[in-house]
């Protein structure tokens, strides 16, 4: 089994921004790491609401459409310029709660308070991997 691991160099910068009403969560997240030229990145948390939600689940294939408000009880993934992999768990309005892959289409509903780490020196890529099928995240310092 090969690991590839990679160890960054200088403090980590954290950028915090709120997202409003109308807002595509994910589309969000992506153009912030353009903007700030995110190349490796780690989502510390993200808290609010949203109106209508788009998770994939883990069969990599079905995406469940949510239309009623839903908090945002848990975000995490890796976020970068060239890729990102987001986990979102929503608590809908019976307290039930539904997770999966954030998918473009989750809308905030008042707000999201979103904090991402960037690990300077570090950068993700991408490589496809035969024994997933996936273009799996790998690390690289910079």
């Amino acid at each position: 089994m090969e690991h590839r691991i990679a160890r960054g160099q200088g403090q980590v910068i954290v950028h915090c921004i709120r997202l409003h009403r109308g807002e595509d969560l994910l589309e969000s997240i992506k153009t912030l790491c353009t903007l700030k030229q995110i190349s490796a990145g780690v989502i510390l948390s993200g808290v609010g609401c949203i109106s209508k939600g788009r998770i994939r689940d883990a069969s990599g294939i079905t995406i469940r459409e949510l239309n009623q408000h839903c908090e945002i009880v848990s975000l995490n993934g890796t976020a970068s310029k060239t890729r990102c992999h987001i986990h979102i768990a929503l608590s809908k309005e019976d307290l039930s709660t539904i997770g999966g892959h954030l998918c473009p289409g989750c809308i905030v509903n008042t707000t999201c308070e979103l904090v991402i780490a960037e690990l300077p020196g570090i950068c993700y890529g991408v490589e496809q991997d035969p024994e997933t099928g996936y273009n799996e995240l790998i690390f690289s310092t910079i």
